[in-house]
């Protein structure tokens, strides 16, 4: 198992360029962001600033949003009125996934807009299977998120069934479930079946209730995970910048150790720096 930051809601104090630094110097070795740029087709020197971030960090950027508008809009895939914005935005998200080894875009469904379900489902599906065709071409994989009904109401996908019955719908090879064991926790859904799907493409996790870090709550975070070998999306709010957590889970190997005392160190140290 390897954790990444969630670039988009921890270190949120710093600039965004500033935030794959912050990550590394507490220790970690992967990001993820939600889309982080003001526009779908952002300016090149945005984007050559954003790439440079992430090179010069000496991170790997593990996921990446397509355009999203959060919390508005929860992602434009269903929604008709964005559908040009989107479109234009598949060729910039996927371009920047390459430059950079992302392999994980997720794939906001979007929220209703009202009376016109099925035409969203159908519009839906029809952009999955071509950012999923677009991210094929960098060997990358598009992601489906179930969300929570109380925080998002709007939002259609709430359910590990909602979201792997639209990624069975559209039929691309690369489309893969998203588990946020916070989101599906609140929704009362089984925590385990979902981190054994065949679809999990990734999983991304805060503790609940009160999406803070591991241990702040009452789910069974470590247990959960155990064995679990893939990356592991941190997306939770600390102000505290509290890594300790990671270095009490379980016994590691020297190295992990080591590691582990180094970030405990940083992440000291950025608290120091951050909450003063």
């Amino acid at each position: 198992m390897r954790f990444d930051v969630n670039c988009s809601i921890l270190f949120t104090d710093l600039p965004v360029l500033e935030r794959p630094a912050a990550a590394a110097a507490a220790g970690f070795e992967g990001v993820e962001f939600w889309w982080p740029f003001e526009r779908a087709v952002p300016e090149d020197k945005e984007i050559e600033a954003f790439v440079a971030a992430i090179k010069d960090a000496g991170v790997r950027l593990v996921g990446l949003n397509f355009v999203d508008d959060i919390p508005q809009g929860r992602g434009l895939f269903s929604r008709p009125g964005d559908l040009v914005r989107l479109r234009d935005n598949f060729d910039v998200a996927v371009g920047i996934a390459g430059r950079l080894g992302c392999t994980a875009l997720n794939a906001l469904y979007g929220n209703r807009v009202g009376g016109i379900d099925a035409q969203q489902d159908e519009l839906a599906l029809e952009n999955l299977a071509l950012a999923a065709r677009k991210a094929a071409d960098i060997g990358a994989v598009v992601l489906v998120e179930a969300l929570n009904g109380y925080e998002s109401p709007s939002y259609p996908l709430v359910s590990v069934k909602g979201a792997i019955d639209v990624i069975e719908a559209v039929g691309e090879p690369n489309v893969r479930f998203l588990a946020d064991l916070y989101h599906l926790a609140r929704m009362g859904e089984d925590l385990e079946a979902a981190l054994r799907h065949p679809l999990t493409g990734h999983v991304q996790i805060a503790d609940n209730p009160g999406r803070g870090r591991p241990g702040t709550g009452s789910l069974p975070l470590k247990e959960l995970l155990d064995g679990y070998d893939g990356w592991v999306g941190l997306e939770y709010k600390d102000p505290d910048f509290d890594f300790d957590w990671i270095a009490e889970w379980s016994p590691v190997p020297e190295s992990g150790s080591l590691r582990n005392q180094r970030r405990h160190v940083r992440a000291t140290t950025i608290r120091q720096e951050f909450v003063a």
